[in-house]
C-alpha cells in the first residue's frame, strides 16, 4: 500500500510539468482497480476487498459528461460471537453518472460525479439468511469527488472517491439495520476508492477556452519614437573649441513615463507586460552609454504614505535590477521612490489608481 501511494504522489507532482489542452467534445475509456468498504457496522471488515471497474464516457462541453460504468466488487468480514462467522458480498453493478470537471485547463483537473444505477449481490453467509432474499438486484444512488491528471497527449491517471446507497438493508446480511445508507434510514452503502487510466481515443476541436488564460491582449502605449529622441537629446554633442557648458537642469521634458510598466496594489513583481517595454528601453541605454537615468517608482494614494514610499523604491529597485541583468552598468542606473507624489490618474476610482503604479525614467547626461 505504501508503495502505491508513493508511486501515485511521484505521479501528481510530475503532472503539474504536462500542459494541458481542453477539447470542445471526447471519447474516454477507463479502467482500474477498486478498493470498497462497507459503511455498516453489523459486519466487521476485511482489508481483503477489492474490484474493478470499465467505464466509457462521453464529454459533451469542456466541463461535462455523461460516464457509463461497470462495476465488480468483494466484500469479506466476519459476525457472531468472537466473529466466529466469515462472510463475503460479492456484487456487479452499473452506472450512468453525470460528470462536471472544475478546471478543464489544468494538467490535475478535479471533477464531481452524480449517478444511478442497479446493483446485483449476493452473500454466501449471511448473518440472517432469507430463502426469498439471499441475493437480489436493487436500485443504487452514489456521488463521488475525483481527478484526472496529465500522464501525456491522451492518457490521465484517475483516482477517485464515491459513496453510494443500495435500496435495501439486507445488503451487509442483516434486516432492517441502519447501514449508513442514503435511500431511507435503514439501508446500506458502501465507499468505493478507485484508482485508474482514462485513455481518450477521440477528441473534438481543441477549445479556446484555455486561452484565456494568458490574460487579454492589451496595446503597448508606449511611444518609442518619443523615448528614443529624448535620449539623443542628452547625448553630449562633440566639442571642437573650448567654450564655456553651463550644467543643464533637467526639464520635465526629461521625464519620461513607462506606460505598460504598472504593478498590482501593495505588489513590486513585475508584471509580464513590462518585460517587452523594459527591454526596448535597455537596448537605447545600450546604444547610447553616456546617458544615465535615475527610474523613478510610483504608489497609488492607499495607504500611509510611510509604506507608499516604501512600496515605490521597492518598484523602482526591481526596474533597476532588471535593467542591470540587461547589461546595463550600475553606475549609471539609480533609483528612488516617491509614494504617490505626482498623480497621473484620477485616484479616486481603481482605473486611475492603477495608472498611478508606475515607472518614471529621468534621463540626465
Amino acid at each position: 500500500m505504501k508503495k502505491l501511494l508513493t508511486i501515485l504522489t511521484i505521479l501528481l507532482i510530475n503532472v503539474s510539468f504536462i500542459q494541458a489542452q481542453a477539447f470542445k467534445d471526447a471519447w474516454a475509456f477507463g479502467f482500474g482497480f477498486s478498493y470498497p468498504k462497507l459503511t455498516s457496522t453489523n459486519i466487521s471488515h476485511s482489508m481483503a476487498n477489492y474490484g474493478g471497474y470499465l467505464s466509457i464516457q462521453r464529454n459533451f462541453t469542456e466541463h461535462s459528461g455523461l460516464r457509463l460504468t461497470a462495476n465488480y466488487n468483494s466484500f469479506s468480514g466476519t459476525w457472531g460471537a468472537n466473529q466466529s462467522q466469515t462472510t463475503t458480498i460479492t456484487s456487479l453493478w452499473g452506472g450512468l453518472d453525470y460528470l462536471y470537471y472544475f478546471v478543464p485547463c489544468e494538467s490535475l483537473s478535479p471533477f464531481f460525479t452524480f449517478g444511478v444505477g442497479a446493483v446485483n449481490y449476493s452473500h454466501d453467509n449471511p448473518e440472517q439468511p432469507s430463502p426469498n432474499y439471499d441475493k437480489g438486484i436493487e436500485l443504487q444512488i452514489g456521488f463521488s469527488l475525483g481527478a484526472e491528471a496529465s500522464l501525456g497527449e491522451n492518457w490521465k491517471l484517475k483516482p477517485e472517491l464515491g459513496i453510494y446507497s443500495v435500496g435495501t438493508s439486507f445488503f451487509d446480511g442483516k434486516w432492517l439495520t441502519d447501514g449508513g445508507g442514503l435511500i431511507g434510514s435503514s439501508t446500506d452503502a458502501f465507499m468505493k476508492f478507485d484508482l485508474g487510466l482514462q485513455w481518450y481515443f477521440s477528441k473534438g476541436e481543441p477549445s479556446k477556452i484555455c486561452q484565456l488564460y494568458d490574460g487579454i491582449e492589451q496595446r503597448d502605449m508606449t511611444d518609442y519614437d518619443k523615448i528614443e529622441e529624448i535620449v539623443k537629446q542628452h547625448i553630449p554633442k562633440q566639442v571642437v573649441k573650448e567654450v564655456v557648458v553651463e550644467k543643464e537642469v533637467p526639464s520635465r521634458n526629461d521625464r519620461i513615463i513607462l506606460m505598460g510598466v504598472n504593478f498590482d496594489f501593495n505588489s513590486a513583481k513585475l508584471k509580464p507586460e513590462s518585460y517587452p517595454i523594459l527591454y526596448h528601453a535597455a537596448q537605447i541605454m545600450l546604444e547610447n552609454p553616456d546617458i544615465t537615468v535615475e527610474v523613478q517608482g510610483y504608489s497609488d494614494n492607499i495607504g500611509s504614505e510611510k509604506n507608499n514610499l516604501k512600496m515605490s523604491q521597492m518598484r523602482a529597485d526591481a526596474v533597476k535590477n532588471y535593467l542591470v541583468a540587461r547589461g546595463i552598468s550600475v553606475d549609471r542606473i539609480s533609483s528612488a521612490g516617491y509614494g504617490s507624489a505626482n498623480p497621473i490618474g484620477d485616484n479616486k476610482d481603481a482605473a486611475g489608481r492603477a495608472m498611478n503604479r508606475r515607472i518614471e525614467f529621468k534621463v540626465f547626461r
